[in-house]
């Protein structure tokens, strides 16, 4: 595993795991709104020893990645973003997103960056708001940080009690930053969370886009979300001539987080499918 910055557009970078292959077909990886790439961890590796070339990236404003200094996070922004990333891909490339990581892969997609496959991961264009709304409430609950990493932990035990709280914290200091005052911040620019959710803007961008005719598409939905509902999945299911569905039960909006197995297999073998990856002796790292 290498990890590398990405030149994106005014002279911000984008930093991302690089693994695999790089002639390989290439997945890359967009984690959801508030984590970093290192949700994807596991999922980058499984992906690189099925024989991909796999590109996991913090989103702009996100972990390493840099800060829009304007706050521009729009959907525009983060398709010029996958389009900075997709051009490291050496032929055919899928993108995998979850929840903001899938709506900047459709945003992409629809303004011309075409990928051979995607896989959205609990998301749809037609979020249900109340969940929205509780996902924005828990994010902006704490602007002064957190004094421990216990602390951070309890806080996510109360949003998410159905999620077993882990006996070490190690994995939850990669979402953390700690800063000058020696308190542990959400590892993300608070800006991005500012001018609502426009995705009445996404609905129009896809709307009758090239992609949703001829790109196999893949949605992961967790059967205990409260974010993804069968209206939102029958809306995306009427503009993608090619979607599929599978249910992950056990799984909430957090679906790779919480059932990793499953997630993983069902990615895996839908793209197998769709952009067969190299097997064998081509499957090597060069070098």
């Amino acid at each position: 595993m290498t990890t590398i910055r990405i030149p994106a557009a005014g002279g911000l970078a984008i930093v991302a795991d690089e693994l695999g292959n790089p002639d390989a077909p290439t997945v890359i990886l967009g984690h959801g709104g508030g984590q970093t790439r290192h949700s994807w961890d596991r999922a980058g590796h499984e992906l690189a020893e099925a024989g991909y070339h796999v590109i996991n990236y913090d989103l702009l404003g996100h972990g390493e990645s840099d800060w829009e200094p304007d706050g521009d996070y729009s959907y525009a922004r983060r398709a010029a973003d996958l389009t900075a990333i997709a051009a490291r891909a050496r032929g055919p490339f899928a993108f995998v997103g979850a929840s903001l990581g899938g709506l900047s892969s459709m945003a992409a997609a629809s303004l011309g960056t075409m990928p051979a496959a995607m896989v959205l991961v609990d998301v749809v264009v037609r979020l249900s708001e109340s969940g929205v709304d509780r996902i924005v409430e828990f994010m902006s609950a704490n602007p002064r940080g957190f004094g421990s990493l216990e602390e951070a932990a309890d806080a996510i035990s109360a949003y998410y009690p159905d999620r077993k709280r882990p006996a070490r914290l190690d994995g939850l200091r990669k979402n953390l930053r700690e800063g000058s005052d020696g308190r542990f911040y959400w590892h993300w620019d608070p800006k991005f969370l500012i001018g609502g959710r426009p995705h009445g803007a996404l609905e129009d961008l896809i709307e009758n886009a090239g992609w949703t005719a001829t790109v196999p598409t893949l949605l992961v939905r967790g059967m205990k979300s409260d974010i993804v509902t069968d209206e939102g999945v029958a809306h995306l299911a009427e503009r993608i001539a090619r979607l599929e569905v599978v249910d992950i039960g056990g799984a909430g909006h957090m679906v790779a987080g919480d059932r990793n197995d499953l997630f993983n297999e069902a990615v895996i073998g839908f793209l197998a499918r769709v952009m067969p990856p190299v097997t064998g002796e081509a499957l090597r790292e060069p070098g």
